[in-house]
């Protein structure tokens, strides 16, 4: 069974709006890592749908873009998508894949049959698989940022604290932090 990671984006005050985040080549090889280790990725909708909009074009050259970021789109265009989503069934995109009934039942089936592991992209989603105790570790890129707005990691919140062990912090130049963690048991 592999485990389910949690990577986001985040700013010092909780923000976990995509738009707040450093953008440059060592952000992107940051989670052009995190992707190349994972087995596949795990999107609720809106998360999909905001990706299907540009990152296809990238891959195909159609839209202007540096080589590194070419390059995360060429090896996001290969990689198995998971899309959990009550509202929408068909996901064109290549390799994209629907997970319909039971959250639970679905993305622990996902687990089971990816040993490498699943790599989750989606702050709502991470919520509820968070209450369902689904997720093993957290891939946080913490910016050296205060954005003032929202929407904000588990922002709808928990039933309970989560305790966490932390595994790693790395730095990096932007001022960004890495952080690691597997959750305590």
């Amino acid at each position: 069974m592999g485990l389910l990671t949690f990577g986001i984006n985040v700013t010092l005050d909780g923000c976990v709006d995509h738009q707040e985040g450093i953008a440059d080549d060592e952000t992107h090889a940051y989670f052009t890592r995190l992707m190349d280790e994972g087995g596949a990725m795990l999107w609720g909708r809106v998360t999909y749908e905001m990706m299907e909009s540009f990152w296809p074009a990238v891959a195909r050259g159609e839209a202007a873009a540096p080589a590194a970021i070419r390059e995360w789109a060429v090896k996001l265009e290969a990689k198995p998508k998971y899309v959990v989503s009550s509202t929408r069934r068909d996901f064109p995109w290549t390799n994209s894949h629907h997970i319909a009934g039971d959250l639970r039942t679905g993305v622990q089936k996902l687990k089971d049959a990816t040993p490498a592991g699943v790599l989750l992209g989606s702050g709502k989603l991470a919520t509820e698989l968070d209450r369902l105790e689904l997720i093993d570790e957290y891939r946080f890129l913490v910016h050296p940022r205060i954005a003032g707005h929202g929407p904000t990691l588990y922002q709808s919140g928990l039933f309970r604290t989560r305790r966490l062990e932390l595994l790693s912090a790395t730095p990096l130049r932007c001022g960004a932090v890495a952080m690691h963690y597997r959750r305590a048991h």
